[in-house]
């Protein structure tokens, strides 16, 4: 679609005026003045608001300052976006970064992040004052614009709350209660007092903004003129966007990090007693709460009913991207365009940045993944959550009987099945397992349009034409070891691929996930497993995997539908196979408080490829396919043995340590920066910082 060009040359074109505008080209100054200068300059706020395209173009601007998931720049401001700061993906069990580059490697992995420092969303260096300050002269101001209808006036100014709603969420989830800010100062007070508020009085500032914006909102923009329709309005604020984000809040504070009987650290700091990162006790009534949320949502789609047999498929407007065939291929497909493709109705939210995807140097995310800096490598842990095809759990001790060459099951990623001539290859595993994670075996080009897997495999085995020697080294009396080189796209044996695209997909704009459908069944789920209701948990849990052709959970094992805390665990997996690379495996491990997920060691996989010698002995091969063995007619090979290994390169500080300590449990919540705790202004520290 062409709305990036609309919505990114509207950015261009305001974003100097409206720095000048606003004055918020400095570092953020709480402790005195909020943002040091006052609006002035050549374009004045008289202007702006005098004509109802600058406003539009204003408010554009606000868009532009959003989080944006995926590290593409070499810019420090914003910090989440900087390459060399990285992702929080990779602090989870889910994905390790070989890149000794980044903040994750240098600072995280090592465990020596302090105040001092730049965690990878910043409290001060992320755009989040700027574009609150923004969001609040646009509502201050709306009512002055003479050539706009009410309509739009009260439309404009619901999106700048979501946009303040959403700026705050994105620093709520990593730091706690946070400075309430409910207007946009002029610059010229003599002193600001911004106490840093309760957790509960920040979760009811956020929902208050939106439960203000929801009313004046389209549910969707699925119109026919300029104003309402998607050409012209992806990307920007809508009801049911409104409606998922205060759910989300709602759901992560209804979680055990923040609504439990003690405190997560040790119950001494003053952020604990004065309930600035948690409620200060247990309330069930939190939950039902956050199921409210979901349930209002449902219902405005027009699915009140968590058990109807057609959830996710039939939703006004928002649905499940299905797959037109019932071959791994569609299902891949259907799973693949609900998140990537602009127009997909499983996306609630996105942001994007002005840059063009594929074009050197000007989009790191894919540029670096293919040279390796962006190496975030799946882990064996990660790559194991994903079940067989039928839906049926991995086990490896059980399913591949400790690595033997065929194992117990079929093939660890694809089933070949010997046919006249040659054999047919069908994925052994959930479709979603290779667009989160590259596997041995798996072709290197998807058709855009169908889905169809094609060309050369992905060669993953140790002296592959992809993995070469980067896992593991072979001496000369063919003894291996373990290499996990760094700075290389497959160190651990798999390799990245959410959101790297092929050429299909170059020279356009790239937009990133906030809220989608499925996250949103997902958290259906599990507010209605915490209130009890699990067999309509269950049905929404399934219809999400029903989209990838996968069975029942309950058929694998009946206890989930009677044992709560199972049936959690299982969702909070699931989260992680369909919510790959969207933050949530990270909010999921800190608002359960999963230290053990924290201090678990993880591990990589070195793949072996096996060739018959003329005794008829399987031995190992070391060397590529592509090349004189497929020209010389050689098949693909399909026997390989498998060895799993602990990462080592680089392991992370945390790893073995006691996952009840205070040492471990700080890393829930972020320090802030010492500098802006210095001002004075009423900022308290982090327990454990």
């Amino acid at each position: 679609m062409k709305i990036h060009n609309k919505i990114i040359k509207g950015v261009a074109a305001i974003m100097a005026s409206a720095t000048v505008v606003v004055g918020c080209t400095d570092d953020i100054a709480l402790g005195n003045s909020f943002i040091e200068k006052a609006p002035g300059g050549t374009v004045t706020i008289d202007t702006v608001f005098n004509s109802a395209e600058y406003t539009r173009q204003f408010l554009t601007a606000i868009y532009a300052l959003q989080y944006y998931g995926l590290p593409y720049s070499s810019n420090r401001t914003p910090n989440s976006q900087f390459m060399y700061a990285g992702k929080v993906d990779a602090l989870t069990d889910c994905y390790q970064i070989h890149w000794n580059g980044t903040d994750i490697y240098n600072s995280y992995y090592s465990g020596t992040l302090t105040a001092n420092g730049n965690p990878l969303f910043t409290y001060n260096k992320d755009n989040v004052w700027e574009a609150v300050r923004q969001a609040y002269i646009l509502i201050e101001n709306i009512e002055r614009v003479p050539d706009m209808d009410e309509t739009e006036k009260k439309s404009l100014a619901a999106q700048a709350r979501c946009l303040i709603a959403a700026r705050y969420f994105d620093l709520f989830v990593h730091y706690g209660g946070l400075p309430l800010v409910e207007g946009a100062f002029t610059g010229q007070e003599a002193t600001i007092e911004a106490p840093r508020a309760t957790f509960e009085n920040t979760v009811d500032f956020m929902v208050g903004l939106l439960d203000q914006a929801i009313s004046d909102l389209r549910w969707a923009w699925d119109g026919n003129t300029t104003s309402t329709d998607a050409y012209n309005n992806t990307g920007r604020w809508t009801k049911a966007g409104a409606m998922a984000l205060k759910a989300k809040i709602l759901l992560i504070a209804a979680s055990p990090l923040y609504n439990a009987d003690k405190p997560y650290y040790d119950g001494t700091t003053q952020a604990e007693t004065d309930k600035l990162v948690w409620y200060g006790n247990y309330d069930a009534a939190r939950w039902q709460r956050a199921l409210n949320a979901c349930n209002e949502f449902f219902a405005e789609n027009g699915e009140s009913d968590p058990t109807s047999a057609t959830l996710g498929q039939n939703g006004k407007f928002y649905q499940l991207n299905w797959p037109t065939g019932n071959t791994p291929e569609a299902r891949r497909q259907a799973y693949r365009m609900g998140y990537i493709y602009e127009g997909s109705k499983e996306v609630i939210h996105s942001t994007r940045v002005a840059t063009v995807y594929g074009t050197q140097a000007s989009y790191g995310w894919w540029n670096w993944v293919g040279i390796g800096r962006n190496s975030y490598n799946p882990t064996e842990e990660y790559v194991e959550m994903f079940p067989w095809s039928s839906g049926e759990p991995f086990d490896w001790d059980k399913d591949m009987k400790k690595g033997n060459i065929d194992g117990e099951k079929g093939k660890l990623f694809y089933q070949y099945t010997a046919i006249r001539g040659g054999f047919r290859k069908t994925a052994s595993r959930d479709p979603r397992l290779y667009e989160n994670a590259i596997v041995n075996g798996q072709p290197s080009t998807l058709d855009w349009s169908s889905g169809i897997a094609s060309g050369n495999i992905y060669e993953l085995w140790v002296g592959g034409a992809d993995a070469g020697y980067s896992v593991m080294s072979v001496d000369n009396n063919g003894k291996t070891s373990v290499v996990e080189q760094l700075t290389t796209r497959y160190a651990d044996g798999y390799g990245v691929i959410k959101y790297y695209l092929g050429e299909e997909y170059h020279r356009k704009f790239m937009h990133w996930v906030y809220l989608s459908y499925d996250e949103m069944m997902l958290m259906w789920a599990e507010c209605l497993a915490q209130t009890g209701n699990l067999n309509a948990a269950l049905n929404c849990v399934n219809r999400v995997r029903a989209r990838v052709g996968l069975g029942k959970m309950e058929t694998y094992n009946s206890a989930l539908r009677t044992d709560k805390d199972q049936l959690i665990e299982e969702i909070l997996r699931e989260r992680a196979c369909e919510l790959g690379m969207s933050n949530n495996r990270y909010y999921d491990m800190c608002r359960y408080k999963r230290g053990d997920w924290m201090t678990k060691q993880l591990h990589g996989l070195a793949i072996y490829r096996m060739q018959q010698n003329a005794q008829g002995q399987w031995v190992r091969k070391y060397g590529q396919w592509i090349g004189n063995d497929k020209d010389s007619g050689q098949r693909e090979p399909n026997r390989f043995e498998y060895e799993i290994f602990p990462l080592q390169n680089r392991e992370r500080v945390q790893w073995g340590k006691d996952p009840e300590s205070t040492e471990i449990k700080k890393w829930f919540l972020w320090p802030f920066p010492i500098g802006e705790i210095n001002k004075n202004y009423g900022l308290v520290q982090n327990p454990g910082w």
